[in-house]
């Protein structure tokens, strides 16, 4: 290694990778419908050991719970990396989540079901943000733009007016009024 070289890559640079990329994409919508997923595709096929107990808990409706968990995990990873048919994984969700009540255990007890209908209404509300204005375009919070007279963002009296007096809708439409 040279003494120009950065070496490797830290924490902090995969941190702010994942950060941008998690910003541009409903990343949680997409991690709550994943995990909806897994107990209604679970618990149908899971047995659960007391002492020489076993107790199964699978249904016969085991294939359908199994294709619902499978369906939910693949719309939680279509939110990551399609982005743009977020508002169809949305709503896909919710109605696998919704089905999943009668066929899969009360929704993978409920765990799976909440999972699966938060992340599908994380979904349809994702929206992507807005890039940032240039530098040149902003105002600090502190600063009011500078009034002038053709574009100003409150009016401006003329000299010899009256400063009280201001131009009413009726006034600048040529004594036209428009009512709503």
């Amino acid at each position: 290694m040279s003494a120009e070289s950065t070496g490797s890559r830290g924490f902090t640079y995969w941190r702010l990778r994942f950060r941008a990329w998690r910003g541009t994409r409903p990343f949680w919508a997409g991690l709550f419908t994943l995990l909806g997923g897994l107990p209604i595709a679970y618990f149908p096929y899971a047995q659960l050991h007391l002492g020489n107990l076993t107790l199964a808990m699978s249904t016969t409706a085991g294939a359908g719970s199994l294709i619902i968990g499978v369906l939910l995990v693949t719309l939680g990873l279509t939110m990551w990396f399609q982005a743009i048919v977020r508002v169809f994984a949305g709503v896909a969700a919710i109605l696998l989540a919704l089905v999943s009540i009668p066929v899969s255990n009360i929704g993978g007890f409920l765990l799976g079901f909440l999972f699966a209908l938060i992340g599908g209404a994380l979904s349809i509300s994702w929206a992507p943000g807005t890039p940032p204005r240039p530098d040149a375009e902003q105002h600090t919070p502190h600063q009011a733009p500078e009034p002038d007279r053709a574009g100003a963002p409150f009016p401006v009296p003329r000299d010899g007016e009256d400063p009280n007096v201001t131009e009413t809708t009726a006034q600048a439409n040529g004594g036209r009024n428009s009512a709503g």
